[in-house]
């Protein structure tokens, strides 16, 4: 189905076809026929994995930038992952970067996208995942991060605690999102002194938290794949010292190497499949790195089954998908599953 419906979708403005599927996914949650249909459709087998002290259904989950204001979890849901990861969330409103700013390379199954981190904001957010904790599911919740495009880079803190405060106890675990090409500055936070600091007051922060009412949700860091191998030594050194519990690898990349498109020159993050080998690359040696002190989620470059077997023979605890559904279709999550 999804083959007939692609060609359509694919005349849309990026941006459009986005929101729309969104929309549909979202109503399809909602009425219980059609959230039937789609879990008769989509649920794969089940294929326990641990991690961060969570059980997961499955170790495949849609990375965050999907549904970024945490509307769409039910219809989601029905779409066989064993986690979600929503946003990225900001304290507060933004609109995110001039469009346009999606780009599809169709040809080379890759989007280069500059959003720049639109949403309604922190308390909207918290709103929609007060509903979605009244009703029962069984798909794990992760919530990414993001600090407000006009909060200076010496402030960040201030937006990442104020997030950890409002949904350490409404996800099931919380990314920190230091890794996004499309807020000026961001990729900064992941040189050693900024992130030893950015880190520490987040784990102090967490620790008040855990003795004050209990909550102490797994908190993972997401990287980008663009780090020499001395940044990617400093931003583990950090991770780990500052007692955070994972390491998402990787976000999307600035290089353009191997890509052919004339949309090549647009400014934005690459995913899809030209980001596949140096996602991976870096996913070997963070893994190397962490030697098993903590889990890793490969995520970038997953277009088929054999992208996601590889990433978790690699040493991947749970691998996302994103762009390679944008692709291969919905069905794609099934498809792993029942090849791992």
């Amino acid at each position: 189905m999804y083959r007939l419906l692609r060609p359509l979708l694919f005349k849309l403005d990026p941006e459009v076809t986005h929101a729309l599927t969104l929309h549909l996914v979202r109503w399809a949650g909602i009425i219980p026929p059609s959230r039937w249909m789609l879990q008769g459709m989509f649920t794969p087998p089940e294929k326990p994995v641990q991690a961060f002290g969570l059980t997961f259904k499955n170790p495949v989950g849609l990375a965050a930038g999907y549904d970024k204001d945490c509307q769409s979890v039910a219809g989601l849901s029905a779409l066989g992952f064993g986690h979600l990861e929503l946003g990225t969330v900001t304290p507060r409103p933004q609109p995110g970067n001039p469009k346009p700013r999606i780009f599809r390379l169709i040809d080379e199954e890759a989007v280069i996208n500059r959003m720049g981190f639109p949403g309604r904001g922190m308390a909207y957010s918290a709103d929609q995942m007060s509903k979605i904790a009244r009703r029962p599911r069984s798909v794990m919740l992760g919530l990414n991060l993001g600090k407000n495009k006009d909060t200076p880079l010496e402030n960040a803190a201030d937006d990442y605690i104020a997030l950890m405060r409002q949904f350490i106890f409404q996800a099931d675990y919380l990314a920190i999102n230091i890794s996004s090409p499309n807020t000026v500055g961001l990729r900064r936070l992941q040189g050693r002194e900024m992130l030893e600091g950015l880190l520490g007051a987040i784990s102090r922060e967490r620790e008040q938290i855990r003795l004050g009412r209990g909550g102490n949700a797994p908190i993972l860091v997401k990287i980008a794949p663009d780090l020499s191998d001395e940044e990617l030594d400093d931003a583990v050194g950090a991770i780990l010292d500052n007692g955070m519990d994972g390491i998402i690898a990787t976000n999307t990349t600035l290089s353009r190497e191997a890509v052919q498109s004339p949309l090549r020159v647009e400014t934005g993050g690459l995913s899809g499949r030209p980001l596949t080998g140096l996602s991976d690359s870096v996913l070997a040696k963070v893994v190397a790195r962490v030697n098993g002190r903590v889990p890793v989620v490969g995520v970038g470059g997953i277009t088929n089954p054999d992208d996601a077997k590889r990433k978790l023979d690699l040493g991947a605890t749970l691998v996302q998908v994103y762009t390679g559904m944008i692709y291969a279709g919905p069905g794609l999550v099934k498809q792993i599953v029942e090849k791992l």
